[in-house]
């Protein structure tokens, strides 16, 4: 049996324990590939078990291991997974090394492979050969992110599509997923509104083609909000804040832009149908709704496993085979440092990567 070292992370004893342990890894079966690993991104959906909001800053840091206190209400709240330990990592690259008895299985023996293990932070995992996309000459790193970020991406459009609209909200739109989204925009001509903090998060938009901006550090930032809906006619939106006020300022900036459109007075407001889907946590507080936004407003959650269980194989297999033509462009990511499985667990790299800046991805190399 191969056995090889992996990201273990167990909650227990009010206390997060995250480590590097040698872990034996079954062979495959049936349609199942066994990866060296090469590469695999730290995106912000693994930082939920890999980090959660245990307080870091004051954690205990050892050789390829920290222990940190978990704060209530979140130690409570994750009761289903008090002492059990979790592998990490949802995506990553590697070498298929060895196969199960399935004919495609087989097939992927000796190639280096995009895959979704959910173990993807170690030396060796197993993998469904029917989720792993066969890289051909791109590299490791080119392809690590492959699926999370670009799906996720395409989801969006897909789902808009799906629901007849033909103009997006993105807010946190500077990420590596909302520069993809961008450029998917693009080529779908779909209408985009992306929302950012900073003006250097415009200018970049700005360089990849983006049409419309608008920031929160502005002081007519809700202007140019309600500017942009206007002219798009965008009631729909994705938003991986989570917390605050974000999702409610856009559902009121749609409200107010709809509302002048209105030739009747109503006292329940607009019945633009208005609709935002939650999709990400970058800010652990509440989500705070303050409703006055007519009658026809929807909030929702978003998530790439349900939608691809409900997109169908052959909207699947169309998406995959996309990627895999603009891994190198439309879906490229960046990452600011490459780190091992040990380093990835020191203290000055956990707490760079869990703050989730825009632009600063690591990518862990086992």
């Amino acid at each position: 049996m191969t056995t090889g070292k992996q990201i273990f992370s167990t909650l227990a004893d009010g206390k997060l324990t995250v480590e590097v342990a040698e872990a034996p890894v079954a062979e495959p079966t049936g349609n199942q590939v066994l990866v060296r690993m090469e590469a695999a991104p730290i995106n912000p959906s693994d930082l939920a078990i890999l980090t959660g909001p245990a307080d870091l800053a004051n954690a205990e840091y050892s050789a390829g291991k920290f222990v940190a206190d978990m704060p209530e209400p979140f130690y409570s709240g994750q009761k289903a997974r008090h002492g059990i330990r979790l592998p990490v990592g949802n995506e990553g690259a590697g070498e298929v090394v060895a196969a199960g008895d399935s004919e495609y299985a087989q097939s992927l023996v000796g190639q280096r492979v995009a895959c979704v293990p959910g173990t993807a932070y170690s030396e060796y995992c197993i993998a469904d050969a029917g989720l792993c996309l066969p890289l051909g000459d791109i590299s490791a790193e080119a392809g690590a992110s492959a699926f999370v970020n670009p799906m996720t991406a395409l989801g969006f459009v897909e789902t808009a599509k799906a629901e007849g609209q033909s103009a997006i909200i993105h807010t946190a739109a500077a990420s590596n997923l909302g520069q993809m989204l961008v450029k998917i925009c693009q080529q779908d001509d779909i209408a985009l509104v992306n929302i950012v903090r900073k003006q250097e998060h415009v200018e970049m938009l700005k360089g990849l083609g983006a049409t419309h901006i608008v920031n929160t550090s502005d002081d007519d930032f809700f202007a140019q909000l309600c500017a942009a809906i206007d002219e798009t006619g965008a009631y729909f939106g994705f938003d991986p804040i989570g917390g605050g006020q974000m999702t409610d300022t856009c559902f009121k900036a749609m409200e107010q832009v709809a509302s002048r459109k209105m030739t009747e007075f109503s006292r329940y407001g607009s019945d633009q149908a208005k609709k935002m889907f939650i999709y990400g946590r970058l800010d652990l507080g509440p989500t705070i709704l303050t409703p006055a936004y007519g009658f026809g407003w929807t909030l929702s959650g978003w998530l790439l496993t349900p939608f691809l269980q409900h997109a169908g194989m052959e909207t699947v297999i169309r998406m995959r085979q996309r990627v895999l033509e603009g891994l190198t462009s439309t879906f490229a990511s960046s990452y600011k440092a490459n780190v091992t499985l040990e380093e990835m667990l020191t203290k000055e790299a956990v707490l760079d990567y869990s703050v989730m800046r825009t632009g600063e991805k690591y990518l862990v190399t086992p």
